[in-house]
């Protein structure tokens, strides 16, 4: 069955300047990658490697935003839930899923998958949020030029940035995927707490 792309995503190259901040998640400098996601690079440093390829938000076409779709349906259906402690006795590690994983293991597969399909890397950036509890969760953000789009364990549909309820906290560089960038402004006297709930 085909999949049709995220709504307007394949028409949004000639959008009115004002939508503009709405479509593409704002940066705010560069800050810490999770600590997680240093160990995965530690244990699997080729997945961690500068790509080539530079920083680019690829047009998608029907076909590949039809790819997008069912990489990120078929990985939440192919992986069970898992938390950490329960696969590897750890409190926190990034890692490929094979047949169970937590929610930074689904955006890693995600991310891989993609890459081999034929995007470019610098498009598939992991990315730290808060959810409707204000609990740490990962997801897979696509940086294309019709904006950013969002691949989550926790629904088959691809969505736009702005229509989640998430608070979007940082996500990997797409010149440098070893390089992270925060997508909020660390209030003062609030950063500790937050670093505290994200995902490590």
């Amino acid at each position: 069955m085909a999949l049709a792309p995220p709504a307007g995503a394949a028409t949004e190259t000639t959008a009115a300047a004002g939508n503009g901040p709405t479509r593409t998640a704002p940066t705010f400098g560069r800050t810490l990658p999770p600590i997680g996601f240093v160990k995965f690079c530690g244990r699997r440093p080729e997945a961690c490697a500068i790509r080539p390829s530079g920083a680019v938000r690829p047009h998608l076409s029907a076909r590949q935003w039809e790819l997008v779709n069912r990489v990120n349906a078929y990985v939440n259906a192919d992986v069970r839930p898992a938390s950490d402690d329960e696969i590897y006795g750890e409190a926190e590690r990034w890692d490929y899923p094979t047949a169970r994983g937590d929610c930074e293991d689904y955006a890693l597969l995600k991310q891989r998958y993609l890459e081999v399909l034929g995007l470019p890397r610098s498009a598939l950036l992991l990315t730290v949020v808060l959810d409707d509890r204000q609990e740490g969760h990962a997801v897979l953000m696509l940086a294309t030029s019709e904006g950013d789009f969002i691949l989550d364990n926790r629904r088959d549909g691809v969505r736009r940035w702005s229509d989640s309820d998430y608070t979007f906290l940082k996500r990997q560089s797409a010149r440098d995927p070893r390089d992270w960038q925060a997508l909020a402004p660390a209030p003062k006297n609030k950063a500790g707490e937050v670093a505290a709930r994200a995902v490590r």
